[in-house]
């Protein structure tokens, strides 16, 4: 069961992706923040509105999780890359790639141009990008042609080199005129890789000799072209805010990073995905305690990569570890195609290794805390009942619980707690065989003796194969059973331990008139128990654990019983069209609204028997 309030309160105060989750844990929607903790918290806030369309997403998260980023630019592009990859329903999706945009330099042409983008491409061009401001991407690009005085027509030189008239650049001195052949290819270049210098981000000189300008502007009283200047500046800061959650490459990677300390580590893989980053996943590894980073990472990429069915191109690790060739070469054979493993040691490949490193590192220190908080629930909380009952070795408890109405379809539950936590493959139920009417005690004394008799059965044949006492469902007995009441609950259950030949010690767990615990019933006295304790608390979950089991059991069979009442008297209707009938229509009543041809339809029908089906749900009944 997914914690909203745990869950809210871990959210980091940092720029991120949020992705929610509906009960079939399908992705529904898809968001960012500048602040993970203030945007995911609003959500769950009464007194905060969005719409009816935001209002009927929440009433269906059944959880969420979020990947933190360095900044909010990265956050907006990984929105985008993922919400592509997964179409979320409630977001809004947009019919083409024209999201963000990006700066094509074409270094593959003699005179380089740089142009406007909006779409990667294997063009031997030099992509930057994605940003997010599609003016000022526009504005930059002017201010690189303006700077560096390069063309942007579209003639194809050295060919068309003095065919015509040099353009209207020229005459501004925006443009150097390579088309006249004013300037060489060698010197017209070198313009150029001082552009890709200020693309990658050393625009230190640009902005300096814009401040420059402005100044001057300014102190020769030249406003209009001081606030060029000052908008121009602002459009270059904007620019060159850095990003890596989108690749140049196009390829396929995985990013490796972890995050440990003395017991445990949490491995966080990064998809990329076409050179974008589509998602992650994290996965808990127990560490020995001799083993380092290198030794982590080496059993992980063994472990994960010969389960997983695809392999990239790239695999990038946190730092170096051994046999990097062997494990290359049989990447390579499991894939098809050459894999090669990497340690980036700079660039945006290193800050996206780092990002990697720092969302496992999140996961590993939240669910400590949250380890810790477990503890208190389960372990702390069956020390306190030790404590209460004066017992030693609490491990395992029993709970029962009968449920019927008006004696109808008696069942008992029984429910297992090992550690303070409910150990499910355990639980049992039980129909009553013996019992006819609500009588609980007697119903009681029913479930308990097949329970424990078929436990000693057990016992004794596993003895006799010398077979671990594990192997039965029944063989372990509790170190204490819980009955859900108070003495005369716990003296029946007494009293079938005696039959028996049993010693188990046994409590009682005692309601008041509102039908809420207030102690405990053991070695004939009432326990008073601390109501703001974990073992109140436990008790409490283990008491709900049974009577919820009991019930869903009961109702269970409740409704077997109407669906045979209603359908198997049906002349024509068997098991496989009663089936049938109930997986097409899934409820009774909606069967009864059926039209004769829509209940043809339904699989291994005809049309008599829907004609039969059709006449007797409607048929008066007496």
């Amino acid at each position: 069961m997914f914690d909203f309030e745990e869950e809210l309160r871990k959210l980091p105060d940092a720029p991120g992706v949020y992705i929610m989750h509906d009960k079939t844990d399908a992705i529904i929607y898809i968001g960012k923040a500048l602040s993970l903790r203030k945007r995911v918290r609003q959500y769950f806030q009464p007194s905060h509105d969005e719409g009816i369309k935001k209002r009927q997403m929440v009433e269906h998260i059944a959880a969420f999780e979020y990947i933190v980023t360095d900044s909010e630019l990265e956050a907006l592009v990984l929105e985008c890359n993922l919400i592509k990859e997964h179409t979320p329903k409630y977001n809004t999706m947009l019919r083409d790639d024209k999201t963000y945009p990006y700066i094509r330099v074409t270094v593959a042409e003699d005179f380089p141009r740089v142009q406007f983008a909006r779409q990667l491409k294997k063009d031997k061009s030099r992509y930057f990008g994605p940003y997010t401001s599609a003016g000022a991407v526009k504005d930059t690009i002017e201010l690189i042609n303006k700077i560096y005085r390069l063309r942007t027509c579209n003639r194809k030189l050295p060919r068309d080199i003095g065919k015509e008239r040099a353009c209207l650049n020229y005459h501004i001195h925006q443009c150097a005129a390579p088309c006249q052949g004013n300037i060489s290819k060698e010197e017209y270049n070198g313009q150029v890789q001082k552009a890709l210098e200020f693309l990658n981000g050393n625009y230190t000189s640009v902005t300096k000799e814009l401040e420059e300008r402005m100044q001057q502007a300014s102190e020769k009283m030249e406003f209009e072209k001081a606030i060029e200047y000052r908008e121009l500046l602002n459009s270059v800061k904007q620019i060159a805010q850095k990003q890596k959650i989108t690749s140049m490459d196009q390829e396929d990677k995985d990013i490796i990073a972890l995050a440990s300390d003395d017991t445990d580590a949490v491995v966080q893989v990064f998809f990329i995905r076409g050179g974008k980053l589509i998602g992650r996943d994290h996965f808990h590894v127990r560490v020995g305690t001799e083993e380092n980073t290198s030794d982590i990472l080496v059993n992980f990429v063994k472990q994960f990569y010969s389960g997983t069915p695809f392999i990239p191109r790239e695999i990038m690790l946190q730092e170096s570890i051994e046999d990097i060739p062997v494990l290359e070469e049989w990447l390579t054979k499991k894939r098809g195609r050459k894999v090669t493993i990497r340690i980036p040691q700079k660039g945006l490949k290193e800050k996206l290794v780092e990002l990697a490193a720092k969302n496992a590192d999140l996961v590993l220190s939240q669910d400590k805390e949250k380890i810790k908080r477990e503890e208190g629930r389960t372990i702390g909380a069956v020390r306190e009942l030790e404590q209460l009952l004066g017992m030693k070795g609490l491990n395992r408890m029993e709970a029962y619980d009968i449920s019927n109405i008006n004696g109808f379809e008696t069942v008992g539950s029984m429910v297992v707690y090992e550690k303070g936590k409910p150990k499910r493959s355990d639980y049992r139920k039980f129909r009553l065989k013996t019992v006819t009417g609500p009588d609980d005690y007697a119903s009681m004394h029913e479930v308990l003796t097949r329970r424990f008799s078929h436990g000693m059965k057990e016992q004794e044949e596993l003895a006799d194969k010398e077979l671990p006492q594990e192997v039965g469902s029944f063989t372990r007995f509790p170190d204490i059973i819980l009955m859900d009441g108070g003495r005369g609950q716990v003296n029946i259950c007494l009293q079938v331990l005696g039959e028996l030949g049993l010693s188990i010690p046994v409590c009682g767990m005692v309601k008041d008139d509102n039908h809420r615990t207030r102690g405990l019933y053991y070695h004939n006295t009432e326990i008073p128990i601390d109501r703001h304790g974990e073992g109140f608390k436990l008790i409490t979950r283990i008491q709900d654990e049974a009577h919820r089991f009991a019930i869903e059991y009961h109702r269970s069979l409740r409704s077997k019983s109407q669906v045979h009442s209603l359908l198997d008297d049906i002349e024509g209707v068997g098991p496989a069209r009663r089936k049938a009938l109930m997986r097409r229509f899934q409820s009774l009543e909606n069967i009864k609204n059926a039209s004769v041809e829509e209940l043809a339809q339904t699989e291994n029908m005809n049309a008599a028997v829907a004609q039969n089906v059709y006449d007797f749900l409607r048929k008066p009944r007496q």
